[in-house]
């Protein structure tokens, strides 16, 4: 008897029944046609588990609860909210955005996805989902939910993040809906997209016995769930060193902003050095005594694996020297609301608040 062939025809709508019966319905995002909430909620779910996501969200807007409220803020209000999420690039792209929606578009967002695409940080998945979400457009998705139900559903061989790969799966998402009934619900699909990928269509171990798609699954009928979607070809990841300086004076701590490219974009943390002799040129700047090393810790980017050693310099007497540009000095009290990358504030609290539990080996992304 031939395997049965995956069927595009009814997967939108197997997918909506299922979402509505077995889908997630209890996120602070939906239910909402608002734009500005739903943009939020994708750009910061974006390389980030929702878990992680609740809690950023709900604080996020509690300060800026309207984009109008979001473009009215400066870069340097925005960055604590944001702290420790990673990827902060999102973060800055979010401030732009929110000021183009402001300057171009009268404070309301563009009600189509093609309109949507241009606005900075959104790329064609986001903009799609938006527009879907709050405006019911018959605009498909592709985030790495959806990438990992297609290819097992359709057996799309070959690394997700080539174009080729990624242009048959935006063909197959397409057709997905164009085949689909005029009435659709469009943003119980994209949500049951997401859904079937987060509960049932995981990386490993997916519970094949509850997914509306599996009776003409490609991977589920040839026992390729392992295999799909294709490994991405592993590499070594690189090491690098640096040291910091905790350099403590009369209640205060010295920070200094990162540029708004690279690393920790735009957030402030310890002067950093490539080497010990470095970090001890420096310290004699500020005070007679010597620094004293700590324990040395590791932090994991995407692309290579940190290791920091912190210094901690406690002067009584008066510094030595002015603050370089983009330094300044910070009250201990005042840590709780800096934009400090995850690593740093793991290490402060465990200098500065003993009953935090801080561990300091910890992964994040840049």
């Amino acid at each position: 008897m031939p395997l049965p062939e995956p069927c595009t025809r009814t997967l939108a709508e197997r997918v909506v029944t299922w979402q509505k019966q077995a889908g997630r319905h209890h996120l602070p995002w939906q239910h909402t046609q608002d734009p500005y909430r739903v943009w939020l909620s994708e750009i910061m779910l974006q390389q980030t588990q929702v878990s992680t996501v609740l809690g950023y969200y709900q604080r996020f807007l509690e300060r800026f609860p309207s984009v109008l409220d979001l473009a009215a803020a400066d870069q340097d209000e925005v960055m604590p909210y944001w702290a420790g999420l990673g990827y902060y690039a999102r973060a800055r792209n979010l401030h732009r955005c929110a000021r183009e929606v402001a300057e171009q578009w009268n404070g309301h967002f563009p009600p189509t996805a093609a309109e949507l695409a241009t606005l900075p940080g959104i790329g064609r998945s986001t903009a799609c989902a938006i527009a879907a979400f709050c405006y019911g457009e018959r605009s498909p998705i592709m985030d790495g939910n959806v990438k990992r139900v297609f290819t097992r559903y359709f057996g799309i061989y070959g690394q997700t993040q080539k174009k080729a790969v990624e242009n048959v799966l935006w063909d197959k998402a397409e057709q997905a809906v164009a085949l689909s009934r005029a009435d659709l619900d469009m943003a119980a699909y994209t949500q049951g997209l997401m859904d079937l990928g987060s509960q049932c269509c995981t990386r490993s171990k997916p519970t094949c016995s509850v997914c509306p798609l599996q009776a003409d699954c490609y991977a589920h009928t040839h026992q390729a769930q392992a295999e799909l979607p294709s490994p991405k070809v592993r590499t070594r990841q690189n090491e690098r060193y640096c040291h910091v300086l905790v350099l403590e004076q009369d209640g205060q701590l010295l920070l200094e902003q990162r540029p708004d490219t690279g690393i920790w974009g735009g957030l402030h943390t310890l002067p950093q050095f490539d080497d010990e002799q470095q970090l001890h040129v420096a310290a004699q700047r500020w005070s007679a005594q010597e620094p004293v090393a700590l324990a040395s810790f590791q932090h994991v980017f995407s692309h290579f694996r940190l290791h920091i050693t912190p210094w901690l310099l406690q002067s009584d007497a008066p510094v030595l020297a002015e603050p370089a540009a983009r330094q300044n000095w910070l009250a201990l009290d005042a840590l709780p609301q800096a934009a400090l990358p995850a690593p740093i504030r793991k290490l402060l609290d465990g200098l500065y608040a003993p009953d935090s539990n801080a561990q300091l080996t910890l992964a994040e992304h840049p």
